[in-house]
């Protein structure tokens, strides 16, 4: 019973990564220099799953890291760990500015009133991106043991 709930928890947390990776470039194609209320009301509700699959990623995450598989030890003892754990937490903390605009001007209520896109938006979104390309690169070398100091 213990194999099949890990199984079902990493599962759980690559969907979440694949999630995030898709909804994140989905958003960076979507972005325009101008767009139109009812357009950023779309990246918003992508964006929303975008957060949702942020926050699934940290519960599956966390429970692997405290609960199941292999000893909290591995993950805290490890310092590749702790450089994907401050990606994952800045491409949290660049991706407020963006979701904040989303909301706000998702909601304008002139719909046929085109609204200009800060660049600062689309920049967040890139590196966010590229930050994240960074990421498998560290479970990679921590699935081989490297970093690991007990």
């Amino acid at each position: 019973m213990q194999l099949y709930l890990e199984i079902t928890v990493r599962y759980i947390h690559f969907i979440s990564v694949f999630t995030i990776v898709g909804t994140l470039a989905a958003e960076w194609v979507l972005l325009k220099k101008e767009m139109l209320p009812q357009e950023i009301a779309r990246i918003g509700k992508i964006d929303a799953l975008y957060g949702l699959s942020a926050i699934t990623l940290l519960a599956a995450g966390l429970t692997l890291w405290f609960w199941i598989g292999k000893p909290a030890d591995f993950y805290s003892q490890n310092w590749i760990f702790w450089i994907k754990i401050g990606l994952f937490s800045t491409i949290g903390i660049l991706s407020i500015y963006p979701t904040v605009f989303f909301i706000k001007n998702g909601r304008k209520t002139l719909p046929n009133t085109p609204i200009p896109i800060p660049p600062l938006v689309r920049q967040l979104v890139l590196i966010e991106l590229l930050l994240l390309l960074l990421i498998p690169i560290c479970a990679s070398l921590m699935a081989k043991g490297v970093g690991y100091t007990p």
